[in-house]
């Protein structure tokens, strides 16, 4: 019997972070979903596209962050997310504590972290 690959949807609104984030992950054997590059364009993909995982740029253009976004993504569809961002300040530490995340990197990470931190996003969603 063959298991699917888990299917990853990337929310980053840097087009090349967001390349080089698929390259790896398909390296790593898993799919993905899509690319979105905003709160609202990711909330459209996690319910057309329905992955498995998120992978969530805390900060993005447009009016909502991805704080607001993965918020919304866990109530709506269930989907864990994992915060990515190369902004650590307190206030969006606190913010991020207080919603329902999997896990939080900070850029630049190595491709073994982001495997690692997947994977048991993936554990921990299944034993809910």
């Amino acid at each position: 019997m063959v298991l699917e690959k888990p299917r990853i949807l990337i929310v980053e609104d840097e087009w090349i972070i967001a390349n080089d984030i698929k390259d790896s992950l398909v390296e790593m054997g898993y799919r993905v979903s899509g690319i979105a590059s905003s709160a609202d364009e990711a909330l459209a993909a996690a319910a057309s596209e329905g992955p498995d995982l998120v992978l969530m740029d805390i900060v993005l253009k447009g009016d909502r962050d991805g704080i607001d976004a993965a918020r919304e993504i866990h109530e709506r569809f269930d989907i864990p997310v994992i915060y990515l961002t190369a902004y650590v300040n307190e206030y969006l530490v606190e913010k991020a504590k207080d919603s329902e995340h999997f896990g939080y990197l900070v850029k630049p990470f190595r491709e073994r972290e982001l495997d690692i931190a997947i994977r048991m996003a993936l554990h921990k969603a299944a034993k809910r």
